[in-house]
């Protein structure tokens, strides 16, 4: 294996590289929304465009992934994973055209036009020549919050793309550094070294090249996420039965403060991108000492529901557009691409089914199974989770499996955190549309616990590598056989995973007192 820091430095130079790709051929205000790769490929600079693009991608996916359980303190994770960020601070956007989407949001709010019932034709915005065609005449899919946000940067602005790009990344880097403030929390409780799940979390390929560069408003939902859930655990009870644990937190009225301020971080999170909701449930579960009594679980519950829906119900007064931001999210009936798992399904069936009916198209079908499945999946982690330590019925075998972790975790807590990390999972996995940075949502958090962290990093890895530079994806240009191929990966990896259930199984055993941290965080 090579020396860290060699790896370190090689990161570095990926990032150098993908930094000159942003300047010679990044997602510009004015640039060709209908471009290719071949289009690409003919430019004055069309091969180191797109050869650096995949080059550097693949290096700096591959020095991430070597150094993933060779990570020797908190603080080389840190320094290394800041080298790496840094070039991505002063490109154009990159990899994506949604900042201009974001900023035409905002035009519409300032001039007095909700952006949940126009899209951003609507209003003269000056930006528009940047918004890919396909979401011009979509309603905003994001909370009130973020949008209350995006029209305080049209102000400050004041009509310069280069200040709104930087207000925009500004966000981003603002909900990286609480991903960073709130990950050794969550981490520590689930007994995972805080310098593993920093690297796992922030030093990737989605961080530079999308998340700042991009930027995306999906690193301050995360960060608020992160942020909230590491205050409720910091005022979370231990439980008597496990008292050789140290308390990560705060009691009495302390205890009380932080669970109210991590339900108000994570409703915020939700005024961002209303996928942060699946978080809320587990998060509430933090907070209950086991075995559940209604008179406890009903106050100590509202204080961080009750937190969270006040955040919610607050911004959603504030902006004075209504609910409207919440319907928006399902908006995405236009978007059809094998990058998401239940449309390459869909996909898939539509090809068979049009060899007999020409207007078959099995995608809507698809996609309303995969949410149903979805809230099964969900409901089912909450139900484990609130149930921990108890014996598993046979029929739920298979939500049981999921996401089995290398131990069993030491605490109630760590098994609550668990299953948010899961259901985060589950929201990007069945999700009807997929982007690469949506992996970030569930990296973050399964950084933080037992976890095999594998899969979702591949995703991280292989995701960045079916879009450009200028914000054009790949995917659109091979839904056959992309979806095809998608299809028979999902298949394999099903029977995979459930191949177990059939045949024996060994017991899970609980973490031996000798076992270290770094032991653990090993075998992920």
């Amino acid at each position: 294996m090579p020396r860290l820091a060699t790896l370190r430095y090689l990161g570095l130079a990926a990032a150098v590289l993908l930094a000159v790709v942003a300047w010679l051929g990044g997602a510009l205000p004015h640039g060709d929304l209908k471009s290719t790769p071949l289009s690409i490929a003919k430019g004055p600079f069309g091969p180191v465009i797109l050869g650096g693009w995949l080059v550097g991608t693949a290096i700096f996916a591959y020095a991430w992934w070597s150094a993933r359980d060779r990570v020797p303190t908190g603080r080389w994770a840190i320094r290394t994973a800041a080298l790496w960020a840094a070039p991505f601070l002063v490109v154009p956007p990159m990899g994506s055209r949604d900042v201009y989407s974001y900023a035409c949001q905002g035009f519409l709010y300032v001039n007095g036009i909700s952006p949940y019932t126009h899209g951003v034709n609507a209003a003269p915005c000056p930006w528009i020549d940047g918004v890919s065609p396909i979401w011009r005449d979509t309603a905003a899919p994001y909370g009130p919050l973020f949008v209350l946000l995006s029209a305080a940067g049209l102000r400050v602005a004041g009509g310069s793309i280069v200040v709104v790009v930087i207000f925009f990344r500004l966000l981003a880097l603002l909900g990286l550094l609480a991903v960073a403030a709130g990950l050794p929390v969550l981490a520590r409780r689930c007994g995972i070294p805080p310098a593993r799940a920093w690297w796992v979390a922030l030093a990737g390929p989605l961080i530079g090249a999308h998340l700042i560069a991009g930027p995306h408003n999906d690193a301050l939902m995360v960060g608020l996420v992160v942020a909230g859930l590491a205050l409720v655990t910091l005022g979370a009870p231990l439980d008597p039965a496990h008292s050789s644990l140290k308390p990560s937190g705060a009691t009495g009225r302390d205890g009380w403060a932080c669970q109210v301020a991590g339900g108000l971080l994570l409703g915020l999170a939700v005024a961002v991108k209303v996928t942060a909701i699946v978080v809320v449930p587990f998060a509430v579960l933090l907070v209950l000492a086991r075995p559940y009594r209604w008179r406890q679980a009903l106050p100590a519950g509202g204080l961080v529901g009750g937190g969270a829906a006040m955040a919610m119900l607050g911004v959603t007064v504030a902006s004075k557009l209504g609910y409207g931001w919440i319907g928006g999210m399902v908006n995405t009936k236009d978007l059809v691409q094998f990058t998401s798992p239940p449309t390459a399904v869909g996909m898939t069936l539509t090809y068979l089914g049009q060899l007999v009916d020409h207007d078959f198209d099995a995608v809507p079908a698809v996609r309303a199974l995969a949410f149903a499945l979805f809230v099964l999946i969900v409901v089912a982690l909450w139900w484990r989770t609130a149930n921990w330590g108890r014996p598993i019925p046979g029929r739920l075998a298979l939500f049981a499996r999921l996401g089995e972790p290398v131990v069993r975790a030491a605490d109630p807590v760590a098994s609550a955190l668990r299953g948010a990390a899961l259901a985060m999972a589950a929201t990007v996995a069945l999700s009807p549309y997929f982007h690469p940075w949506y992996a970030f949502w569930a990296l973050a958090l399964l950084a933080a616990t037992t976890i095999r962290t594998d899969l979702i990093m591949v995703a991280a890895t292989a995701g960045p590598l079916l879009v450009l530079a200028d914000g054009s994806g790949l995917a659109r240009f091979v839904k056959f056989p992309g979806a095809p191929i998608m299809t028979l990966l999902l298949l394999a990896l099903l029977l995979w995973h459930v191949r177990p259930i059939w045949g024996p199984r060994s017991p899970v055993v609980a973490e031996p007192s000798t076992r270290t941290r770094t032991d653990v965080a090993s075998t992920r």
